[in-house]
């Protein structure tokens, strides 16, 4: 990907005096044009460039530049690297881990197994995510519209979009892209994403406002939940929301209060807690809870039934 390229270039010529195209093109495998090309580029970022003719000649940054090699602590490489490593747990690669350690080999000492954190951000939908994530980083460097099906509470549709943005927030990616049929800016999880394709159709870039990533904005929230969960569930309650989610009470229950995001999946995530929790409020969600667990017994007896027959 150029973007990583140009990273990598600007990270060889803040630790060596000066290298040649040759040496740049043989270190990223790419053309000495495409080189030119990427040297170009970051001049017109304004990082400031200069190349030589002649024997002792090549490629460097300006001398008043180099003085801000130091503002990369030895630290900071290492999260640098746990960040670039994060993305290859994405897709199973080591692509990024390996244009960092080409890099900064002998350059550092922090390369010699000194690494003190690691991030993993691969998850159960991992094959179905990486194809995804690659296709989705295709249209957003050729500047492609991509088309999918999507799930969402309020049904299945099928969309079409500019993608700008990948994101990962709280365990989940999403794309942030205009959707052409609703004429605005919209925040798409690829989980619910499904036969996702380039149409092939490329699109003008406009100005794109960067997605309000809030909590409330993903996870509007609106339900205020009250119950009183068993003793044992205190390890859930802590993973899930926090040790200040809830009270312990005199006899050693758990009062918990919190603001969740969807009825359903509350429903489903208080009944992953079988007969270890009440729910107090809202008064209309228990009363429902309490109707859905009595069809669903009605219709396992009944399936019971049917099976001795």
């Amino acid at each position: 990907m150029k973007i990583d390229r140009m990273i990598g270039i600007l990270s060889v010529l803040l630790q060596k005096d000066t290298v040649t195209a040759p040496y740049l093109a043989e270190q990223f495998e790419v053309s000495r044009r495409t080189i030119n090309r990427d040297i170009e580029d970051l001049c017109r970022a304004g990082i400031p460039i200069v190349t030589m003719q002649g024997a002792k000649g090549g490629i460097s940054i300006m001398e008043n530049y180099k003085i801000e090699r130091t503002l990369l602590t030895n630290r900071e490489m290492q999260d640098i690297l746990a960040g670039l490593r994060s993305l290859d747990s994405i897709n199973g690669t080591s692509r990024y881990g390996q244009l960092m350690e080409k890099l900064l080999a002998g350059s550092s000492d922090f390369m010699t197994g000194n690494q003190s954190v690691l991030i993993d951000l691969s998850s159960w939908y991992k094959d179905s995510l990486a194809p995804k994530i690659e296709l989705i980083r295709d249209g957003i460097e050729r500047g492609v519209l991509l088309e999918f099906r999507y799930y969402s509470p309020k049904g299945t549709a099928e969309r079409s979009i500019e993608p700008y943005y990948l994101i990962f927030r709280w365990s989940s990616w999403y794309v942030w892209g205009w959707c052409i049929d609703r004429k605005d800016f919209r925040l798409f999880k690829l989980n619910r994403m499904d036969k996702l394709a380039l149409s092939g159709e490329t699109f003008c870039k406009r100005a794109v406002p960067l997605p309000d990533l809030n909590t409330e904005q993903i996870f509007p929230g609106g339900i205020q939940v009250k119950a009183v969960f068993e003793p044992e569930c205190r390890w859930r309650l802590v993973e899930e929301f926090g040790a200040d989610c809830f009270e312990e009470q005199p006899d050693g229950r758990l009062l918990f209060q919190a603001d969740y995001t969807n009825k359903e999946n509350l429903m489903t995530w208080l009944m992953t807690f079988q007969d270890k929790m009440v729910l107090l409020e809202p008064k209309e969600i228990r009363i429902e809870l309490s109707d859905m667990l009595e069809r669903m017994l009605k219709r396992n007896r009944s399936a019971d039934r049917e099976s001795d027959l």
